[in-house]
This record gives C-alpha cells, structure tokens and sequence, in this order.
C-alpha cells in the first residue's frame, strides 16, 4: 500500500498571528492533527467566526437540504471575481437560479458522446508532445495535464484548439491569480488593506479572460453580420440559451463571465486531478500492470470508443481515489443567513461555515487507512458506504459541479491513453508539495519519468 505525500499537521492549533503567515503561503498549512478527527471545530477571526464541518449529516444538510440558507459566502465572490466575474461559482438567490438555468441550457451541448472525438482529437496531440520525453529523463507533468484540459475543454467550448503558446501563458497566469487571491483573502479575513493583493490578482485574471472574450466578441460579431456559422460548441449553446422562467438571455457581458467560469473551472480542476494520479501512478508500477491488463481487456489494440469508458472500472478507481486524495477544490464556502446551533456551538448570522473535502476525504471516522492511496477501496462494501457520506470533491446538492461527467470521462480517457503508451515512473527524492489556495496543487510540481511500452 502506497502511502502519498501530503502537508504533516501540526500538533496543536495554530496561535492568531502565526495562522495569518501560514495561510498567507496556503490554507492547509493552518491545519493540526485534531483538524484530521474533529467533526466541527472553530476559528475565531477579526470580526468573522469560521466554523469547519466534518459531520457528514450537517454536510448533507447544509449542501443539499437547505442549500437556500447556506449561500456561498461573499468572500469567496471577493476573492473569485477578478477572474470568473459574476458566474454561477459564485452567484446567489435568484441571480444564480437563472444563471444556472441558462448554463444548464447551454451545456446541453456538451453530450458527453458528441464530444468524445474532440477529445481523443486533443489526447492525440498530448500523445505526440509527451512522445518527446519518453525516454526515462524526469518530466513535469502538470503543465502538460494543464494544456490537455484546457485543450479539450477550449474545442468544447469555442470550438477552436489551445495553442502551445497560450496554454502555458494560462498554466503561469492561473498559478500567479492563485498566490495572489490566497493572500488577498487572508487580508480580508484579518480586515487588513487588500490593495495590493487585489491588483496583483486583477492582472494575472488580465492575463487569461482576453484569451476567452476576444473568440466571444468575434462570435457576436459574426451574428450581429448575420453569419452565425455552424457551430454546435457550448459557447453557441449559452449565446441561444433562453430562460423559460424570465424569457431573457444573457448579455455579452455576462457570456463572458460564464465561459471563462466553465473554461477555468473545467480545466484548472480536471488537471489538478490528473496531475496527481499521474504522481501516484508513478509510485505503484504493480497497480499500472493492472490497468494494462484491463485496458488489453477492453480495448486490445484499437482506438478507444466511447463505449469504452464504462469499462475502464480500474481507472476510473484510480481517478476517484485521487479525488479523494487530493480534491482539486480543498473547501466550500457558506453563510450562515440566521442565528442557530450546529453541534452545541453557537452560529450567528454571517458566520462562514467551510466543509472541506480535504479532511472530511481524510478522516478516520469515515474512511479505512484514510491516507493511503487505494483505488480497490471502491470495490468493497465499506468503501461504497464511505462514499455515500463522506466523499463529495464535486460537491453535492443543487450547487453540484455541472460538468461533473465531462471530467470523469475526460480523465479516463486521458489516464488509459498515457498508460498505455508509457511506463510511468517515479523521481527518486521527488516529493510533491500540496499547497491549498484556489485549487490544490503541487507547488514544486510533479515529476515522474515517462518511457515507451514500444
């Protein structure tokens, strides 16, 4: 059983002044050991209570009973808005019900088996770039899984490729917005200036959405010529989304806002995940013999199918295992909208309450040998109950990630592709750091060494 890195807690709670420098590099350095075992606990802030639930039956309650009294919390609109805008991540009340109405409408294009040429069309190119590193030298991986995602998800939503050029540009722009959003949240927490962290964020987001809203703006523009094309992207979804319930559509302002969410949302997460089963791939060759077989099982020597997908069973374990190890998205964010109890301790109006797939996917209560990567855990009787309660890095409820399926099948695909082709192996004295700031990430990257089964 393989035992993967992640950041050691420390023994006790951390003192006030020294959780704003931990959390200034990244939010799970605050964390302790109880943090690991707690089912609630509380932080108390200049001016806001933070409470962190663990409780399974509260998690459900909160994300799925009565979503309406537990919005997403201001802070995360703050610390989001320079680069997703005014998007259904961080929406509320009736606004986010007709963006999500109007999305929904939109993704629709998005049919998992009409976008699965676009898909292996990408992975091929991924196949011909990594190709020039096969040959057993250290590679890092996560700008790669970076420009794949962002590829595919770039075809699906404006149906034009991602160019070298503008996909690392994104990878280092994102990695940039990330440090700085972290470090103007933690301002806000302790009610300090936030000028400069904000400015700093507002252009590394400067650096990505004109990526995105330059194709919008070429799009409308060929409408308002009377040449709408014949795309069937999501972007043409969304721009012929109508509400059934206010009989509007969106401006295209608020187009923008909405495909950079979907476009930063559905790359940044799937290649965080990607990125780390690629690392603990690395470190269990046995485990790779395995999905060889499954794949020789499925699929012999043929290009995948779309039929394929729910076969690859192993792989799919191995992406769900990595979810659960590293959840791309560390904590969800709510407000409390009245005064109540959680759990004996006392919640006032606009509280923030922070479940964290991170150690709720971690706690010993819930999950056996919680941090040891074991994708067969999916298979047995205590890890599908696990599951039920206690797993949710796509969250859960109405506010439930939309493009949930879209990465599954992404990610499979992706996964049996590389394995197939190539031997994964570890670096020696490579050891990934996970840093929780926006996403979680590795801060020094992932290396492995990558070399040709032909």
């Amino acid at each position: 059983m393989f035992r993967p890195s992640y950041p050691i807690p420390h023994k006790n709670k951390t003192s006030f002044l020294l959780r704003f420098f931990r959390g200034w590099h990244s939010w799970l350095d605050v964390l302790f050991e109880r943090s690991y075992f707690m089912k609630m606990g509380k932080i108390r802030q200049p001016g806001l209570d933070i409470f962190m639930i663990n409780d399974p039956n509260w998690v459900k309650r909160i994300l799925v009973d009565e979503p309406k009294k537990y919005p997403k919390h201001a802070l995360m609109h703050k610390m989001l808005e320079p680069l997703l805008g005014n998007s259904i991540f961080t929406t509320n009340g009736a606004v986010w019900e007709r963006q999500r109405r109007l999305v929904d409408a939109g993704f629709g294009q998005a049919r998992l088996k009409l976008v699965f040429p676009l898909m292996t069309s990408a992975i091929s190119e991924m196949l011909a770039r990594l190709d020039q590193y096969a040959d057993g030298s250290p590679y890092e991986v996560d700008g790669e899984m970076t420009h794949i995602t962002a590829d595919i998800i770039f075809r699906t939503i404006l149906s034009e490729n991602l160019s070298d050029s503008a996909a690392r540009g994104i990878f280092e722009a994102f990695n940039e917005f990330q440090v700085h959003a972290q470090r103007a949240l933690m301002l806000r927490i302790y009610k300090l200036p936030t000028f400069f962290a904000e400015r700093a964020s507002q252009r590394a987001a400067d650096k990505i959405r004109p990526v995105i809203a330059d194709v919008i703006a070429r799009r409308y523009q060929e409408r308002a010529g009377g040449s709408s094309g014949h795309y069937q992207d999501i972007l043409s979804g969304i721009m012929d989304a109508v509400d059934p319930v206010n009989q509007d559509s969106f401006s295209y302002e608020e187009t923008v806002d909405q495909i950079c969410m979907l476009f930063l949302a559905g790359h940044e997460t799937s290649a965080s995940a990607l990125t780390w089963s690629l690392y603990l791939l690395s470190n269990c060759p046995h485990l790779q013999d395995r999905l060889i077989e499954e794949i020789e099982a499925v699929a012999a020597d043929r290009p995948f199918v779309f039929e394929d997908i729910k076969q690859l069973k192993l792989i799919n374990n191995v992406f769900k295992e990595a979810l659960r190890l590293y959840p791309p998205v560390g904590f969800f964010s709510r407000e409390a909208t009245e005064d109540h109890c959680i759990r004996d301790k006392d919640i006032a109006t606009g509280s923030s309450l922070l479940i964290s797939p991170w150690l709720i996917q971690r706690h010993g209560d819930y999950w056996d040998k919680p941090h040891d990567f074991d994708p067969d855990r999916f298979d047995t009787a205590e890890g599908q109950e696990s599951a039920k309660c206690a797993y949710l890095p796509f969250s859960k409820g109405p506010r439930v990630c939309i493009g949930q399926g879209f990465a599954i099948q992404e990610a499979i695909l992706i996964l049996a592709n590389i394995v197939r082709r190539y031997r994964i192996a570890a670096v020696a004295d490579h050891i990934p750091k996970a840093v929780g700031r926006v996403t979680i990430r590795p801060e020094n990257g992932v290396k492995v060494r990558l070399e040709s089964r032909k």
